[in-house]
């Protein structure tokens, strides 16, 4: 059975852009908005540090107070669309869901008091 997420989308936002850093590599940036379309949603773009000038976008949906669903939306290089198929791409991406759901985890007294 699923509970609703029982927290205004601005806070949620605003947790989400004060935690998040501290669980990207060093070097990397974040940017979390609110998704429009969902109010129980997020839009993450993430700088990777570095001279490739990667960076992602991804929407995070919390499918209930705590559990979310990630879904990488774009990956870019030097403000350019690119494949998301190379090796390098695939590792950076796994790395980058499993830092956003290590977020949610430590966010989760506040989504699921």
């Amino acid at each position: 059975m699923n509970k609703e997420m029982n927290m205004d989308q601005h806070t949620l936002v605003d947790a989400w852009q004060k935690q998040l850093p501290e669980y990207l590599n060093p070097g990397d940036s974040a940017q979390v908005q609110a998704d429009g379309a969902n109010p129980q949603g997020l839009r993450i773009h993430i700088n990777a540090a570095g001279h490739q000038f990667f960076s992602f976008d991804f929407q995070c949906s919390y499918m209930d107070p705590r559990e979310i669903r990630v879904e990488l939306v774009d990956v870019e290089r030097d403000g350019q669309t690119i494949a998301e198929d190379s090796v390098q791409i695939q590792e950076l991406t796994g790395d980058y869901v499993r830092h956003i759901h290590e977020c949610a985890q430590a966010l989760s007294p506040m989504t699921n008091p």
